[in-house]
């Protein structure tokens, strides 16, 4: 039960209906949590009501909310990009955003928003980060990253610093292949963690780890980040 506590399962695949096998991964197993993709809040507020009513330990509820529920949900509200964001000047307006996205998750019954990307977007070829970065400069990155980091989790949400040890100097999607990071430690440390060391820093509830083959941090053939030693336990 313990072991099942730390496994989440995907809810729904996107405009699809919520999977019926989740009911007995919840009753049978006690699963410790759902992740929600894109379809409709008022179905999904049902839902993750029903599936709790099976669940001997509440749920953890988990969403990629990254500009805000309309990223995932209908009829919700879309924030601007995290690169539109890297451009303004009054930093306090994405504290503000963090602050109203936290109360829209905590209203649907949300616990963790998979959110803030901290990747620095060092290559402009990146297929997967791009408009989800805040920009190239890892001290704006981090700057602003932190900022609605805070926002959320003064509402009560859980924020996530993803997706170390950074996604930014790619030109593959990790969603379909493993794309190498080349950069040397120093770059490493300087550049693309400098972000996530300044979320830990100040209290980052969480953080993701990206399906990465970084040869500074572990060379290992053919092995994602996710499941390295040296970069989840040793690093992290």
């Amino acid at each position: 039960e313990r072991i099942a506590q730390l496994i989440f399962v995907r809810a729904n695949y996107s405009g699809k209906p919520y999977l019926n096998s989740v009911d007995t991964l919840i009753s049978k197993y006690n699963i410790g949590g759902v992740v929600f993709f894109k379809g409709d809040p008022v179905a999904q507020v049902i839902k993750t009501n029903y599936w709790n009513s099976l669940s001997k330990i509440p749920l953890f509820v988990a969403i990629d909310a990254e500009w805000g529920l309309g990223m995932r949900l209908k009829n919700s509200i879309s924030y601007p990009l995290q690169m539109t964001l890297g451009a303004i000047s009054n930093n306090n307006l994405i504290y503000r955003m963090g602050q109203q996205i936290g109360e829209q998750c905590k209203r649907m019954g949300i616990h963790i928003n998979f959110a803030p990307v901290v990747d620095v977007n060092s290559n402009p070829k990146n297929p997967v980060i791009g408009m989800r970065s805040f920009g190239q400069n890892p001290n704006i990155v981090a700057e602003k990253g932190n900022l609605y980091m805070l926002g959320m989790q003064s509402k009560g949400l859980i924020a996530c610093a993803k997706h170390f040890p950074g996604h930014g100097n790619t030109y593959k999607d990790s969603h379909t292949d493993l794309p190498v990071v080349t950069s040397s430690r120093n770059i490493l440390n300087n550049h693309d963690l400098y972000p996530f060391q300044y979320l830990i820093d100040n209290g980052v509830n969480s953080v993701m780890i990206a399906h990465l083959s970084v040869p500074a941090l572990d060379k290992s053939p053919n092995i994602p980040s996710t499941l390295s030693h040296n970069i989840v336990t040793e690093l992290l």
